[in-house]
């Protein structure tokens, strides 16, 4: 150790730094911690709008999912318009086809046979041609005269152009009690169309599938029993042709037809004594 230097002495003997210099140490130092907190929040704001970027992203993309899925529901939309106004035009025109055939049907009727004992109505879409007991059958008899099988046997030739339409013939009565080998009056009237169905179906080729039968005794009025005018109007077969809906909706499905042999008797219901139709019998066993 060099004995010129004194350790303990030095650092006394030092000369101190200037004020300025001191002033520009301090200086530096704020200036990096202000760049510090400038890039941190330079770096915070840059990473907010990334974020709210990536966010803005998402959002498009799901609204552009959102309008291609309104676009095909749309376009869906359009499809099934266009097929309800076809389906509308093309019911419109069957209706109109349809009101065609029944008024053609009701001229035809009209012009083949209206008369004095035939009279044709039209209630509710089913036409309805009446004939008075007179034509059709002597007093309290239930076997047909031959005016009232020509009666019938124009009806048929009629209904031939029309092979979808169902047939219902409808017994009725006066009120005046009966007094021979049928029981009552609702026997009577069932019988008597009972009659009519057989000869539309065995001799005037009506097809027994479209053709029923029922009796309402003296229940159904269409004149006041207390006159004998009244009495004889309401004396009558009613042979009402039904139109297309109630034929569809009297449809045997092709699986019980199928399913079922063919029947030895005609598709005639015969009416229980309350008026209400009853199935008829079972065929034989084989």
């Amino acid at each position: 150790m060099s004995k010129d230097r004194q350790p303990f002495t030095e650092f006394a003997t030092q000369p101190k730094s200037s004020p300025g210099s001191s002033k520009v140490a301090w200086v530096g130092a704020c200036f990096i911690v202000g760049l510090l907190i400038a890039g941190g929040y330079l770096w915070n704001l840059a990473e907010t709008r990334r974020q709210s970027s990536v966010a803005l992203q998402s959002s498009l993309v799901e609204a552009s999912n959102r309008l291609a899925q309104a676009v095909s529901d749309s376009e869906q939309a359009k499809g099934k318009i266009t097929a309800l106004q076809t389906q509308v035009t093309e019911l419109a025109k069957e209706k109109e086809r349809v009101g065609q055939t029944a008024r053609g049907l009701e001229d035809e009727m009209r012009a083949a046979m209206e008369s004095r004992d035939v009279t044709i109505s039209k209630l509710q879409g089913k036409l309805t041609v009446n004939i008075l007991d007179r034509v059709m059958f002597d007093s309290g008899e239930a076997i047909m005269k031959p005016d009232g099988e020509a009666v019938l046997r124009k009806i048929a030739e009629v209904l031939t152009g029309h092979p979808e339409l169902k047939i219902q013939v409808i017994g009725h009565t006066d009120n005046v009690p009966i007094r021979n080998r049928f029981p009552s009056n609702w026997e009577l009237s069932a019988s008597r169309a009972l009659a009519a169905v057989h000869f539309l179906t065995e001799k005037a080729g009506v097809d027994p599938k479209r053709v029923g039968a029922v009796g309402y005794g003296e229940y159904r009025p269409i004149a006041d029993n207390a006159t004998p005018e009244g009495r004889a109007r309401n004396r009558r077969i009613a042979v009402t042709i039904l139109p297309d809906e109630f034929a569809q909706a009297d449809a045997i499905p092709n699986a019980v037809t199928n399913a079922v042999a063919e029947p030895k008797i005609p598709a005639v219901v015969p009416a229980a004594t309350n008026g209400t139709p009853v199935a008829p019998p079972e065929p034989p066993a084989k």
